[in-house]
């Protein structure tokens, strides 16, 4: 095979996957493309291994994760970009193992920051209730999926519930604030 025949062939199939909008192995997502092994989601494209996932792009064993892209290992995150084994991150970029942090970029294993700066657990909750409210996201969506989960970095109590990261009325509002407001 010569550097011409292996290139012509591999753009053949490059064009074939790109043209390609199906979904393999997933169960009960709708207006998805191209995601492989996920279950619920909601106008993914690319997305594998995910579950619950809404109106994100290049995600990698995700759950409950909304308006995001390029994500690996990520639960709770809302408008998030190029994050890695993190929780609970709101409008955050570049971040890894990281939980409870709205507004990040590039920070390593911290909880409980917002804009980088690190704040107790109730100054945090109070905090990002009412940046949640001026950006329009779903008020106090933090704050009530860790008390509905008492603790916990995660769980089905919190899943879906009224004004959670997960409720159907936080999709637009992420979406939203993935735009600043004019």
């Amino acid at each position: 095979m010569t550097r011409a025949e292996f290139e012509a062939a591999f753009a053949a199939l490059r064009d074939q996957r790109s043209g390609s909008t199906e979904n393999t192995g997933c169960i009960a997502c709708t207006a998805c493309e191209r995601c492989v092994d996920c279950t619920f989601c909601k106008g993914g494209t690319g997305l594998v291994r995910c579950h619950y996932c809404t109106d994100s792009a290049n995600l990698f064993d995700c759950t409950h994760c909304h308006a995001s892209s390029d994500l690996l290992a990520c639960n709770h995150c809302v408008a998030c970009e190029r994050v890695t084994r993190s929780a609970y991150l709101v409008r955050s970029i570049d971040c890894d193992g990281c939980t409870y942090c709205f507004g990040c970029v590039g920070l390593s294993k911290k909880d409980f920051f917002i804009l980088n700066k690190q704040y107790d657990k109730s100054s945090y909750f109070a905090l990002t209730g009412k940046l949640m409210r001026e950006l329009g996201l779903a008020g106090g969506a933090q704050r009530s999926a860790h008390e509905a989960g008492a603790g916990r970095a995660s769980g089905p109590a919190t899943a879906g519930a009224p004004g959670s990261p997960g409720s159907r009325a936080a999709v637009p509002a992420a979406r939203a604030a993935v735009q600043p407001r004019r």
